[in-house]
């Protein structure tokens, strides 16, 4: 027995010093602190839905102290009548503001005060009034909030239903004589001197012709993706170098951007050439054999001294493993008769055939 009796003192003792660091925490967890504090009542005149004996009280939005007492009263079952108590230094007034505050993302409350500037009511346990409604979590004011939108909705569903009526009859009106209001807006133009912009004028591009004598064959399946340029030549206008901002060739423009317009008439002049073999837009599902890289330098009118329609573009041709097989700058320039955007348009398929035509041989060639 005398053996046991030090672990029985050193357990009972580590115990004790246990519960009294918990103890210890605890108590300055749900405490001010050290130091003297003031205790108030306070009254709610509703429910205050979580609040807990041990819940912070915060003034300012600094934590002060604790509620210490919960209690319904019993003269009136609406009251519930809370004791907080805060430190004493707390500048708590007798015209303070008293409300719930939800914190966190579980929406814990908390006692908030807020304010005053009179002098603290006499008495031993001064006594503050909540304001209404300080115990209505977010929820609730969400819930009343479309309560009262239901109600207002539901008084007034007979009018709303004739305004949705009206809107319906009016919007069939509009759609039944949409031809009398455009002759209408047509009118009002016409008074008011405004004119209607010319439609644009839309021109094409001419794939080379086939040739008077079939060449040599294409070999593999070729494929011309959509060539690359720079940002200006990513356009459908008639480019000119210098610019050329007459109104005649603000409204004339090309069936699409010029780089889409030069890989489809490059595809149609190979396969004008050679329409078994001819190459393909896209890789997509295909096993390419070559692949023509055109990377477009010039597509413009060259307006100085004699106009001169310019188109040159570099062309790199790639094998089934991506390396360059061969490349080569191809360029070629046609006089415009007449500065018009029909002539310039005759001048630009003149070049386009020429350049196009050394492009097919140099292709033929090399695979």
């Amino acid at each position: 027995m005398e053996t046991r009796a030090p672990f029985v003192i050193v357990g009972a003792f580590v115990l004790a010093a246990i519960a009294a660091v918990f103890g210890f925490v605890y108590w300055l967890h749900n405490s001010t602190g050290i130091g003297a504090r003031s205790t108030y009542h306070l009254q709610f005149d509703g429910p205050v839905p979580g609040l807990l004996v041990g819940a912070s009280v915060l003034f300012n939005g600094i934590r002060v102290g604790e509620v210490t007492e919960l209690r319904l009263a019993t003269d009136n079952p609406r009251r519930v009548n809370a004791t907080i108590a805060v430190g004493a230094d707390t500048p708590v007034r007798a015209d303070t503001k008293v409300g719930l505050d939800f914190q966190g993302l579980t929406g814990v409350p908390v006692v908030a005060l807020e304010g005053g500037k009179e002098v603290a009511a006499s008495g031993s346990v001064p006594t503050l009034i909540a304001e209404p409604g300080a115990g209505q979590s977010m929820t609730q004011a969400a819930r009343d909030a479309l309560r009262r939108v239901d109600t207002i909705l539901a008084e007034n569903s007979e009018p709303l239903q004739g305004m949705i009526a009206n809107f319906r009859t009016f919007s069939d009106g509009l759609a039944r004589n949409t031809g009398k209001l455009d002759s209408i807006v047509a009118g009002l133009e016409r008074m008011t001197g405004a004119s209607t912009p010319p439609p644009k004028a839309v021109y094409n591009l001419q794939a080379a012709t086939a040739p008077a004598d079939p060449g040599k064959p294409l070999k593999g399946q070729l494929v011309i993706p959509e060539p690359s340029t720079v940002v200006m030549l990513d356009t459908q206008r008639i480019l000119f170098s210098p610019a050329n901002d007459s109104a005649e060739f603000a409204n004339a423009q090309w069936a699409d951007t010029i780089p889409r317009l030069l890989q489809a008439r490059l595809i149609q002049s190979f396969e004008n050439y050679d329409i078994a073999h001819a190459p393909l837009r896209s890789a997509d599902g295909v096993e390419a054999d070559h692949q023509l890289l055109i990377d477009i330098r010039e597509f413009q009118v060259e307006a100085g001294g004699q106009p001169t329609a310019k188109i040159a573009f570099s062309a790199r041709l790639l094998n089934k493993q991506g390396k360059v097989a061969a490349a080569r700058v191809f360029s070629a320039s046609q006089p415009i008769d007449k500065l018009d955007p029909p002539s310039v348009v005759v001048a630009f398929d003149a070049a386009f055939a020429t350049v196009t035509r050394d492009l097919i041989a140099w292709t033929v060639q090399i695979l």
